[in-house]
Protein backbone atom coordinates (compact mmCIF):
# COMPACT_ATOMS: atom_id res chain seq x y z
CA UNK A 1 0.00 0.00 0.00
CA UNK A 2 1.19 3.25 -1.05
CA UNK A 3 1.67 5.88 1.36
CA UNK A 4 1.14 9.71 1.32
CA UNK A 5 4.22 12.29 2.17
CA UNK A 6 4.41 15.55 2.21
CA UNK A 7 8.60 16.28 0.48
CA UNK A 8 10.42 18.61 2.45
CA UNK A 9 13.12 18.63 -0.23
CA UNK A 10 13.17 17.93 -4.19
CA UNK A 11 13.82 14.37 -5.18
CA UNK A 12 14.38 14.11 -8.44
CA UNK A 13 11.92 11.88 -10.06
CA UNK A 14 9.02 12.28 -7.33
CA UNK A 15 8.07 15.57 -6.67
CA UNK A 16 9.13 19.34 -5.76
CA UNK A 17 9.75 20.39 -1.69
CA UNK A 18 6.36 21.34 -0.25
CA UNK A 19 4.38 18.63 -2.32
CA UNK A 20 2.09 15.72 -1.49
CA UNK A 21 3.45 12.37 -3.14
CA UNK A 22 3.10 8.54 -2.89
CA UNK A 23 5.48 6.76 -2.70
CA UNK A 24 5.94 2.72 -2.28
CA UNK A 25 6.62 1.88 1.23
CA UNK A 26 9.51 0.71 0.82
CA UNK A 27 11.15 3.53 -0.62
CA UNK A 28 9.44 5.52 2.27
CA UNK A 29 11.16 3.54 5.07
CA UNK A 30 14.85 3.01 3.52
CA UNK A 31 15.14 6.07 1.18
CA UNK A 32 13.17 9.29 2.03
CA UNK A 33 12.49 9.22 5.90
CA UNK A 34 16.36 7.98 6.62
CA UNK A 35 17.50 11.13 4.74
CA UNK A 36 14.61 13.17 5.98
CA UNK A 37 13.64 14.22 2.64
CA UNK A 38 9.51 13.48 3.43
CA UNK A 39 7.63 13.03 6.27
CA UNK A 40 4.36 11.23 6.22
CA UNK A 41 1.25 13.35 5.96
CA UNK A 42 -1.34 14.21 9.02
CA UNK A 43 -3.39 16.62 9.83
CA UNK A 44 -0.24 18.28 11.72
CA UNK A 45 2.58 17.75 8.89
CA UNK A 46 -0.41 19.65 6.36
CA UNK A 47 0.04 22.83 8.19
CA UNK A 48 3.72 23.00 7.17
CA UNK A 49 2.98 22.42 3.48
CA UNK A 50 2.30 26.66 3.08
CA UNK A 51 5.49 27.48 3.97
CA UNK A 52 7.29 24.74 2.69
CA UNK A 53 6.04 26.08 -0.88
CA UNK A 54 6.96 29.51 -0.05
CA UNK A 55 10.33 28.54 0.83
CA UNK A 56 10.26 26.23 -2.42
CA UNK A 57 9.08 29.19 -4.36
CA UNK A 58 11.90 31.53 -3.30
CA UNK A 59 14.38 29.10 -4.00
CA UNK A 60 13.23 28.67 -7.22
CA UNK A 61 14.01 32.08 -8.23
CA UNK A 62 16.93 31.85 -6.74
CA UNK A 63 18.26 28.34 -8.74
CA UNK A 64 16.67 29.89 -11.81
CA UNK A 65 18.92 32.99 -11.56
CA UNK A 66 22.05 30.65 -10.60
CA UNK A 67 21.19 28.62 -14.24
CA UNK A 68 20.46 31.50 -16.59
CA UNK A 69 24.17 32.95 -14.80
CA UNK A 70 25.64 29.11 -15.81
CA UNK A 71 24.09 29.02 -19.24
CA UNK A 72 25.02 32.53 -20.44
CA UNK A 73 28.87 31.24 -19.38
CA UNK A 74 28.06 28.29 -21.09
CA UNK A 75 26.56 29.87 -24.25
CA UNK A 76 29.02 28.99 -27.40
CA UNK A 77 31.29 26.89 -25.44
CA UNK A 78 33.63 24.31 -27.27
CA UNK A 79 35.17 21.31 -25.30
CA UNK A 80 37.86 19.66 -26.18
CA UNK A 81 39.30 16.16 -25.12
CA UNK A 82 42.22 13.88 -26.64
CA UNK A 83 41.68 10.22 -27.19
CA UNK A 84 43.68 7.36 -28.02
CA UNK A 85 43.37 5.41 -31.26
CA UNK A 86 43.98 2.77 -32.90
CA UNK A 87 45.61 2.73 -36.55
CA UNK A 88 42.59 2.42 -38.34
CA UNK A 89 40.73 5.85 -36.31
CA UNK A 90 38.91 3.66 -33.51
CA UNK A 91 38.60 4.74 -30.38
CA UNK A 92 40.03 2.87 -27.26
CA UNK A 93 37.40 2.87 -24.82
CA UNK A 94 34.46 5.87 -24.80
CA UNK A 95 34.09 9.36 -23.58
CA UNK A 96 31.56 9.20 -21.11
CA UNK A 97 29.03 11.34 -18.73
CA UNK A 98 31.99 11.81 -15.77
CA UNK A 99 34.48 12.65 -18.52
CA UNK A 100 32.75 15.46 -19.67
CA UNK A 101 31.58 16.65 -16.13
CA UNK A 102 35.32 16.49 -15.60
CA UNK A 103 36.32 19.02 -18.61
CA UNK A 104 33.67 21.18 -17.17
CA UNK A 105 35.11 21.24 -13.76
CA UNK A 106 38.80 21.82 -15.51
CA UNK A 107 37.79 24.97 -16.72
CA UNK A 108 36.04 26.05 -13.42
CA UNK A 109 32.37 25.41 -14.19
CA UNK A 110 30.24 24.00 -11.91
CA UNK A 111 27.71 21.41 -14.29
CA UNK A 112 27.52 18.13 -12.09
CA UNK A 113 26.68 14.93 -14.34
CA UNK A 114 23.29 15.00 -13.35
CA UNK A 115 22.87 18.05 -15.99
CA UNK A 116 24.37 16.43 -19.00
CA UNK A 117 21.70 14.43 -20.73
CA UNK A 118 23.35 11.84 -22.45
CA UNK A 119 21.84 8.45 -23.26
CA UNK A 120 25.19 6.56 -24.09
CA UNK A 121 28.85 7.16 -24.36
CA UNK A 122 30.70 8.32 -27.38
CA UNK A 123 32.08 6.60 -29.58
CA UNK A 124 33.63 8.45 -32.59
CA UNK A 125 35.75 11.60 -32.96
CA UNK A 126 35.01 14.45 -34.51
CA UNK A 127 32.29 17.07 -33.06
CA UNK A 128 29.47 16.01 -31.24
CA UNK A 129 26.64 18.19 -29.31
CA UNK A 130 26.04 18.00 -25.95
CA UNK A 131 22.46 18.41 -24.22
CA UNK A 132 22.52 19.65 -20.94
CA UNK A 133 19.40 20.76 -18.52
CA UNK A 134 20.27 22.96 -15.51
CA UNK A 135 18.61 23.43 -12.55
CA UNK A 136 14.61 25.28 -13.21
CA UNK A 137 14.53 23.61 -16.64
CA UNK A 138 16.95 25.75 -18.37
CA UNK A 139 18.37 23.54 -21.47
CA UNK A 140 20.90 24.30 -23.93
CA UNK A 141 23.38 22.66 -25.72
CA UNK A 142 27.35 22.59 -25.93
CA UNK A 143 29.92 21.28 -28.51
CA UNK A 144 31.83 18.46 -27.61
CA UNK A 145 35.15 18.11 -29.96
CA UNK A 146 36.75 14.72 -29.72
CA UNK A 147 40.16 15.06 -31.21
CA UNK A 148 42.34 11.58 -32.12
CA UNK A 149 45.68 11.66 -30.16
CA UNK A 150 48.56 11.04 -32.62
CA UNK A 151 46.35 11.73 -35.55
CA UNK A 152 45.93 15.22 -37.60
CA UNK A 153 42.32 15.46 -37.87
CA UNK A 154 40.70 17.86 -40.64
CA UNK A 155 39.90 21.03 -39.46
CA UNK A 156 42.11 21.39 -36.82
CA UNK A 157 45.41 23.13 -37.68
CA UNK A 158 48.72 21.42 -36.25
CA UNK A 159 52.33 23.39 -36.18
CA UNK A 160 54.86 21.68 -36.88
CA UNK A 161 58.37 22.15 -36.71
CA UNK A 162 60.47 22.54 -40.40
CA UNK A 163 62.50 19.65 -41.12
CA UNK A 164 66.39 20.40 -41.29
CA UNK A 165 66.97 20.43 -44.66
CA UNK A 166 70.00 17.45 -46.07
CA UNK A 167 73.44 18.84 -46.67
CA UNK A 168 74.28 18.59 -50.93
CA UNK A 169 77.46 17.45 -51.94
CA UNK A 170 79.16 19.29 -54.39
Amino acid sequence: MKQQLLLLQDVDSLGRKGELVTAKPGYVRNFLLPRSLAMVATPHTLRKQEALRAEREKQAVVDRAESEKLAAQLEGLVLEIKVKVDPEGHMYGSVSVADIAQLFADKGLPVEKKYILMTRPIKTTGAHKIPLKLKEGITLTCQLTVIPEGLIMTGVSAVTAPLPEEPKES
